[in-house]
């Protein structure tokens, strides 16, 4: 938890099924892992298709026309234009379930199929006494660049674990917990078998227009800012 930006102290804990064997077998497995770290590069591998289930982003309590994009009523409408004009016939007395009606908007246990993993990267480590944290470089790239682009990542921070890259987008706000399993079903389609190789990792900063990959890169063709020469003047 110390690497990880987040407030809390108190790792998060989870419980899982353990599949396989007989229970003697079973009991034996978990005993084998207890107070072990299990790398995600034991668990999954580059090109595999996951599935990714977590919580959606709240958005509170809402009406009908955020929560189901119902359409508005005319502008002089009584008593309010953003209803549903109406929720059912006399009878059957009752309002049915496709109605549309406000409730709570987000929020919601979701599980999203099929995520292809594009890399399982190493966290920033120590190799014969030297840090290594080019976990961005490719073969065509071969810039000495970590995975966390310039200014890290918006409203998270800096990515100093082991990481997934996974394809398209991910559940739920930055930081929030996921639970990613392997898929359940046999793929046979071309997207899902696949290679992924990839030739450049844009790093560059995610909060603007980035021009720079590295901060190297960035004082080569800024040259020596002011802040630097105050610096090296104290």
């Amino acid at each position: 938890m110390k690497l990880l930006p987040l407030r809390q102290k108190k790792a998060h804990m989870m419980e899982i099924q353990v599949n396989g064997g007989d229970v003697s077998a079973k009991v034996d497995y978990a005993r084998s892992l207890l107070e072990k770290q299990v790398p995600v590069a034991n668990v999954f591998a580059q090109d595999e298709m996951i599935d990714v289930i977590g919580v959606n982003k709240g958005h509170g309590e809402k009406g009908v026309t955020s929560r189901w994009h119902t359409k508005k009523l005319p502008r002089k409408t009584h008593k309010g234009l953003r209803k549903v004009a109406c929720i059912g016939a006399w009878h059957p007395a009752r309002v049915a379930y496709s109605v549309a009606r406000s409730g709570q908007k987000g929020y919601h246990h979701r599980t999203e199929i099929n995520k292809k993993i594009y890399r399982v990267g190493a966290g920033i480590h120590k190799e014969g006494g030297k840090l290594v944290k080019n976990n961005a470089s490719t073969e065509t790239d071969m810039t000495d660049k970590a995975i966390t682009p310039m200014g890290g990542f918006p409203h998270y921070g800096e990515v100093k674990n082991d990481f997934l890259m996974i394809n398209g987008c991910c559940i739920g706000t930055k930081k929030r917990v996921l639970t990613l399993r392997k898929s359940l079903i046999t793929h046979t389609k071309r997207k899902a078998l696949k290679k992924a190789n990839f030739k450049w990792i844009d790093t560059s900063s995610k909060f603007g227009h980035g021009r720079f990959q590295t901060a190297e890169e960035k004082r080569a063709f800024m040259g020596p800012l002011k802040k630097d020469r105050q610096a090296a003047s104290s």
